[in-house]
């Protein structure tokens, strides 16, 4: 007889085309870049500064959705952040004051885009997966990598033909005729209690002797080291991405590439990555997560060193290529990692607390970028430091603990 579809995997497949467009949007403002600065008169170094608020409101709504979605729900706050994606395309395409222009699309934007993001997303999929976590979270991942592939050409294409404002209002509305589906239909808090266990498995599990452990409350366990290590870890992870959406293209149109040739550069690592996502989620339940983590870290950083020096049309899309096999992976690795350690109880409220960090650096990188290049002439300062911080995230993935390693309180009697 075989084996009953799991709704799950339904979730998993909404969750990850609801990344696509969240994602692309945030990890694909390359071509919005320089028409935006052009039209409204905003010199890069400006415009840097908007983004890279927006970089830091993204990640400090992360914590604020998790809250939500722990008292509310998953749907009301998806339903939530896209009324706001709404409201802030209208009130973007509609003004050129800086200000109004800051607050619009480097605020409201962006916290309707967290309230949409994976990391929104990542508690709802942990509850509903356990023997397959990994997988499911990778394939999540899947989402934010064909965001690039997908979403830098296209909006590359439809500026060139109708222009930022519409290009923007047509991803709104795009975003909404799927986002009102997912969310009344299709994503359920509600797991059933053995997840995606068979029921031996689940039998198991329950029948396991031993006491009852308590998990950590959320300061305690913000308090031990391996959370702050996937802090740094995803630190320089938001550094190296949001530096390659937002000035991937402008650096390689300064290196003298074509917009569409840029575009396709950095397209083609999100599209190569998509692969690689499958291919290490096939493996995230199976090798030690730590150790994939780090060849994620050193593999990127090395990349972005490789990626300034390219001169030809054949070492870029080599570059990209390569590059794409480990752009993916970090973020499902780390939610991963936190659910394994810290339970599946705390990993949306926590896990929305170190993508803090992944902002910050998003938010340092997309104003380093910018104010490097113009003050030295050379985008080696923002791309240089990106390959450092990697690497330096690749040693200290190193010290997470093993896989079966879990942190709990002091355990209570059963």
């Amino acid at each position: 007889m075989a084996a009953r579809w799991y709704f799950g995997w339904n979730i998993v497949a909404a969750a990850a085309f609801l990344t696509l467009l969240s994602s692309g949007m945030r990890l694909s403002f390359g071509p919005f870049f320089l028409p935006m600065a052009h039209d409204l008169g905003f010199s890069r170094s400006l415009l840097s500064t908007i983004v890279a608020v927006g970089m830091l409101a993204y990640g400090l709504a992360m914590p604020l959705a998790g809250l939500l979605i722990a008292r509310f729900g998953t749907p009301p706050v998806l339903l939530t952040g896209n009324a706001l994606v709404i409201a802030a395309a209208l009130w973007t395409v509609a003004t050129a004051n800086t200000l109004a222009f800051l607050l619009a699309f480097g605020l409201l934007l962006s916290v309707g885009l967290a309230f949409t993001s994976p990391v929104a997303l990542t508690p709802v999929i942990s509850q509903w997966f356990t023997r397959r976590r990994g997988m499911a979270l990778f394939f999540l991942s899947t989402g934010s990598m064909a965001g690039i592939a997908v979403m830098t050409p296209v909006f590359s294409l439809a500026i060139e033909q109708v222009g930022w404002r519409a290009s923007l209002l047509g991803f709104a509305a795009a975003f909404t005729l799927f986002t009102l589906p997912a969310a009344l239909f299709v994503v359920r808090d509600a797991a059933p209690e053995h997840s995606d266990l068979d029921p031996a498995e689940f039998a198991a599990r329950r029948a396991r002797p031993g006491m009852q452990m308590q998990s950590l409350k959320l300061r305690e366990a913000m308090r031990t080291a391996p959370f702050w290590k996937i802090f740094f870890g995803l630190f320089a992870c938001g550094f190296s991405m949001n530096l390659m959406g937002t000035h991937g293209m402008p650096m390689l149109m300064d290196h003298g590439f074509d917009a569409f040739t840029s575009s396709m550069g950095v397209g083609l690592i999100g599209f190569v990555a998509i692969g690689g996502t499958l291919m290490l989620g096939r493996l995230a339940d199976r090798l030690p997560r730590r150790h994939i983590l780090a060849t994620i870290y050193f593999v990127r950083g090395l990349g972005f060193f490789a990626l300034v020096m390219v001169g030809t049309h054949w070492e870029l899309y080599l570059t990209s290529t390569i590059g794409g096999l480990v752009w993916a992976g970090s973020i499902a690795l780390s939610s991963a990692i936190l659910a394994d350690v810290y339970g599946v109880r705390l990993v949306g409220v926590l896990y929305g607390m170190a993508f803090v960090g992944h902002q910050v650096g998003g938010m340092l990188s997309a104003w380093l970028g910018g104010w490097g290049y113009e003050h030295y002439g050379t985008h080696w300062i923002a791309f240089g430091a990106a390959g450092l911080l990697l690497i330096a995230a690749g040693v200290v993935a190193l010290q997470l603990p093993r896989r079966g390693f879990t942190l709990m309180a002091a355990p209570a009697a059963t």
